[in-house]
């Protein structure tokens, strides 16, 4: 008689019936990643380059869609050149899959809006610092690079348990019928914002209140797209201290949608997917450019894990990367870029542990914790407190307004997103004191 097991992986439940005679695989490895998106595909790129085996467990099967806003960073391009070169001049030649993106529109509550380039003084050498592409398209592309000698991938796998065995961890899962248990020492969670490794290894959870909730809807033929392919951030009244966004995409689509806070859709009791289509419906300068505009795909919500203050990303035997690590930009909403870096950044850490044959929380917390926030801290707590500032809209007004008729404000602006020290300014209050006079 076959054994009935009831699984519930955080995601689904899902119902698993073991013949008596199913054998069970063992495999001892290096590294455990949970998760085959970015996070995971920046270790598993890394993990390769020092030659470290490991294995890679993913739910989904590829191609599959990922619900995002699309829009990728400096930070993407920067870890996909570091793993290899060729795959970003590949990016950057496929104009049918990736759009080069070279600046972002911001457009006020009172409707006025700036146009701030990525690279003000670039060259025709210059590459593009960002560019868009579906995530169902960009995941794939970077799941297509992971295999290698030293990644063993299992796709379409359904994880049964995950233990902590003192020294390490032990996952069991299903795949194609057979049943596995893989044994390291040390597992990476980069499975999103529900991730299982996170609610296995980490006692101490996200709050709900740092959470936002995103929307995404694909639409074909919006008018008024920039010719050099600005991104855009409508921070409309009603919305903030959330916005709306519009991203073009190839084959002239682009990607709709609106990130708010959690506790201010509570507060204030939000629909946010009628929300979305209203502005789109009534907005003075947004309805115009639907008027022949298409909805090609539903509309889509997922939840946002934002990076607003410091947390534990590892511990003994494990790892935090992603979504799983609380990662997005809480004021830009970019979660693809830091998910890359963070991977990057983990795979380092592995290969330090490694050497030392150290895989405890100490270890992996000067290794990774330490470093990532190094790195990036600065970034995310003005992001964080940018993110605070919308909540006043006619801060954003006075600056748009400044900034329209000053070309040494626009510049500053600009310079925001390529120099951390320029950013910071914008959190502070003497920064809006000088523009009031002019200085």
């Amino acid at each position: 008689m076959d054994s009935i097991y009831i699984i519930n992986d955080g995601f689904d439940e899902v119902t698993v019936y073991l013949t008596p005679e199913m054998s069970v695989s063992t495999t001892d490895t290096k590294v455990i990643v949970i998760g085959a998106g970015p996070a995971g595909a920046g270790i598993s790129f890394f993990l390769t380059k020092f030659e470290i085996p490991h294995v890679v467990v993913d739910k989904e099967t590829f191609p599959r869609d990922k619900v995002c806003g699309d829009a990728c960073s400096g930070k993407t391009a920067l870890v996909i050149n570091r793993a290899n070169p060729e795959w970003l001049n590949e990016i950057l030649a496929d104009g049918a899959q990736f759009l080069p993106s070279w600046g972002i529109k911001f457009v006020a509550p009172n409707g006025k809006h700036l146009d701030i380039p990525f690279s003000p003084h670039r060259t025709k050498e210059t590459k593009a610092p960002g560019f868009t592409v579906p995530r169902l398209n960009l995941d794939n592309f970077l799941f297509s690079k992971m295999p290698s000698p030293y990644a063993t991938i299992y796709q379409g796998a359904t994880v049964t348990g995950i233990l902590h065995t003192g020294n390490g961890a032990k996952v069991e899962l299903t795949h194609e019928g057979a049943k596995h248990e893989i044994s390291a020492p040390v597992i990476v969670g980069a499975d999103g914002d529900k991730s299982i490794v996170r609610k296995q290894f980490l006692s101490e959870n996200t709050s709900p209140k740092t959470y936002a909730v995103g929307l995404r809807a694909y639409y074909e033929g919006v008018a008024g797209m920039h010719d050099e392919h600005f991104i855009e951030l409508h921070f409309l009244p009603e919305m903030l201290p959330g916005y709306l966004w519009i991203f073009p995409l190839p084959g002239g689509r682009a990607n709709v949608g609106v990130g708010i806070l959690s506790e201010t859709i509570r507060e204030k009791k939000i629909n946010l997917r009628e929300q979305m289509l209203a502005a789109i419906r009534n907005n003075p300068q947004i309805a115009p450019r639907f008027a022949n505009a298409r909805l090609i795909d539903k509309i889509q919500g997922w939840g946002l894990p934002l990076a607003m203050e410091r947390q534990p990303l590892s511990g003994n035997n494990f790892i935090l990367c992603g979504d799983a690590a609380c990662l997005i930009d809480p004021f830009s909403g970019e979660g693809i870029g830091n998910a890359l870096y963070s991977g990057m950044l983990a795979a380092m850490a592995i290969k330090e542990a490694v050497q030392a044959n150290d895989f405890s929380g100490s270890f992996l917390k000067t290794a990774y914790d330490d470093i990532l926030y190094k790195r990036l801290g600065d970034e995310l707590k003005i992001s964080a407190t940018l993110q605070r500032l919308c909540k006043y809209p006619w801060l954003f007004n006075f600056v748009v307004n400044k900034a329209s008729k000053s070309a040494s404000l626009r510049n500053t602006i600009s310079c925001m997103f390529s120099d951390l020290d320029v950013r910071e300014q914008l959190s502070k209050p003497s920064f809006y004191l000088k523009i009031l006079f002019n200085r």
